[in-house]
């Protein structure tokens, strides 16, 4: 991507999903301290507090890489909140072992359960995760209700960072909808998995909402780790 995009290599683990926590020596840990410091520089020229993580398929590995991120981030002090905006395949809850009995959902129906709906990981400092919350029939319009740009502008003012898991944006609408009310996008994409067109098309898709997409997170980089430097 043109401009001032950061573009950087996620070398992940098959198995620790929380690599950030569980080893702060592996190469991966690195990365994702990296792809921190760069998101902090580019604060620097503009207020970034809200940032959607999406990808083209599902396969990408944009949930683990926005939980890695946010307990990358934590460390450093900030107070973070994890947003499990995918409605559809919520995933955020089972990475830090958290029930998902209320959630973003709820809350869009009644702003009043943010304290029962926002949940403290007890093992991680100054980081805390709002689950999706029920089901519902129809995600697309849930996310695209009045309620959203309010709900995230209201966690903005109680959160250092609030960084929002969305469904794949080339697959489904819900992404691009949120997309279009935070201050930033990053797009995950999968090493070998991943085509052009598929890519092309999930930058198209945030292109029309006027999303700042603010660079690219390359996952399941796979070569030996005498090469890592």
């Amino acid at each position: 991507m043109a401009g001032r995009n950061i573009s950087y290599k996620i070398e992940t683990k098959a198995i620790n999903n929380l690599v950030s926590y569980n080893d702060s020596k592996a190469p991966a840990t690195e990365a994702y301290r990296s792809l921190r410091t760069n998101l902090n520089y580019y604060n620097i020229d503009k207020s970034i507090k809200s940032i959607v993580v999406t990808s083209p398929s599902s396969s990408d590995g944009k949930t683990t890489t926005v939980c890695n991120l946010s307990v990358s981030m934590a460390q450093t002090g900030k107070k973070v909140l994890i947003v499990d905006a995918d409605l559809r395949r919520p995933r955020v809850h089972t990475h830090f072992d958290l029930s998902n009995d209320v959630g973003l959902t709820d809350i869009l129906m009644n702003e009043k359960l943010i304290d029962k709906a926002i949940k403290q990981v007890e093992e991680i400092n100054n980081l805390s995760v709002l689950t999706s919350g029920w089901k519902t029939q129809n995600p697309a319009e849930v996310l695209s209700s009045q309620n959203v740009k309010s709900v995230i502008n209201m966690l903005k003012s109680i959160y250092d960072i609030v960084l929002i898991d969305t469904p794949p944006v080339a697959q489904l609408t819900d992404a691009a909808v949120i997309a279009a009310e935070v201050d930033g996008v990053i797009l995950v994409l999968a090493s070998g998995e991943d085509n052009y067109n598929s890519a092309r098309y999930a930058k198209q898709a945030l292109k029309k909402v006027e999303a700042n997409v603010l660079g690219v997170v390359l996952t399941k980089i796979r070569h030996p780790v005498s090469r890592y430097y």
